[in-house]
């Protein structure tokens, strides 16, 4: 040790070429989906209050939105629909003329093969009740109802084939329905859509972080979704879900939340066999910019500090409203 330590970790901390070229964690444009919502009967995009920079599209400002990620190199859009209609089985979702099937083709015509549209296979955004599925009266239950899950995958086997048969490339199927995997699969499988794949929202949890999300979508949920999406103490219980879904012919593995969750996510990577995902949900989103517009923190280093952390827990794919912004950032 005379003359100090000889060996010195901050040799390689040196410059900024230097962290650069040892950096262990890289984020790229085609690992990031920017999430998207089309709502029906607007003529012009209208601002989420609890989102800044996010908004309701019209179908018109999605195609521009669309253009611009592809033109930045995104990976992909994932689109949630907002219909003007909602009734208690969510028939807009499996309407040819609900706006997501509209959107769906409307977006897959603007991006050809530069980016992959993906669509949520949900029922919450579209049921006047505000469940991502069926309801059945219930006396067992406080509420005296509970979400019926065989149901409900009845349901999700239409939208299933409804969204195969508008385009989408990807369905990402976000229920938390027991089984909502093997039931979609076998429905498109049925109709002549072997080659659509399956993004299951494996390890998703009932979190506090949705909450902007709910604007976004003009959510009308009734109670919460303790019965069927994840308790957040439980870690373990997360990839029992992944294998489940992996079992049941999921393509790619989604975790949701990201940034609470990175340690369900690290597990996640090292079990999956197939593509995991994370998602960077809304309350994430919407914590960063108040933080920033009281001037708590760097904005822009919080940004890509969060996709890196995320990223480096193990997601080959985050899901974030960033993803355009950060795209022009890393070109």
């Amino acid at each position: 040790m005379m003359g100090g330590p000889s060996i010195r970790p901050r040799r390689l901390r040196a410059t900024p070429a230097m962290r650069r070229l040892v950096a262990e964690t890289r984020l790229l444009p085609a690992e990031l989906i920017l999430p998207m919502f089309v709502r029906e009967g607007l003529t012009e995009p209208m601002p989420i209050s609890s989102m800044p920079g996010v908004v309701q599209h019209s179908l018109d400002s999605m195609k521009a939105a669309i253009a611009e990620a592809a033109s930045l190199g995104v990976g992909g859009v994932m689109l949630f629909g907002v219909p003007e209609h909602k009734d208690g089985v969510g028939s807009g979702a499996t309407d040819p003329d609900g706006i997501l099937n509209v959107a769906t083709r409307a977006a897959v015509a603007e991006a050809g093969d530069a980016l992959v549209v993906q669509t949520d296979l949900c029922l919450d955004e579209f049921t006047d009740h505000g469940h991502c599925g069926v309801l059945r009266a219930s006396s067992a239950s406080a509420t005296g109802y509970v979400v019926d899950n065989d149901a409900s995958l009845e349901r999700y086997r239409e939208m299933g084939i409804a969204q195969a048969e508008a385009g989408s490339q990807l369905l990402g199927l976000s229920g938390m329905m027991d089984g909502q995997v093997a039931a979609v699969r076998e429905a498109l499988d049925a109709t002549g859509h072997p080659d659509t794949p399956l993004l299951g929202y494996a390890a998703k949890y009932a979190s506090a972080f949705y909450g902007p999300f709910r604007e976004a979508v003009q959510s009308s949920l009734e109670g919460d979704r303790r019965t069927y999406q994840q308790d957040p103490a439980n870690r373990r219980e997360g990839i029992r879900e992944v294998l489940l879904d992996v079992e049941e012919g999921a393509d790619i593995v989604m975790v949701k939340p990201a940034m609470s969750y990175l340690d369900v996510l690290s597990d996640a990577a090292d079990v999956s066999p197939v593509p995991v995902w994370a998602y960077q949900v809304s309350g994430e989103y919407a914590m960063i910019e108040a933080a920033a517009a009281n001037g708590w923190i760097d904005r822009q280093r919080a940004v890509i500090e969060s996709l890196t952390s995320i990223r480096r827990a193990g997601a080959d794919a985050t899901l974030t409203y960033y993803a355009t912004e950060v795209a022009r950032l890393l070109r």
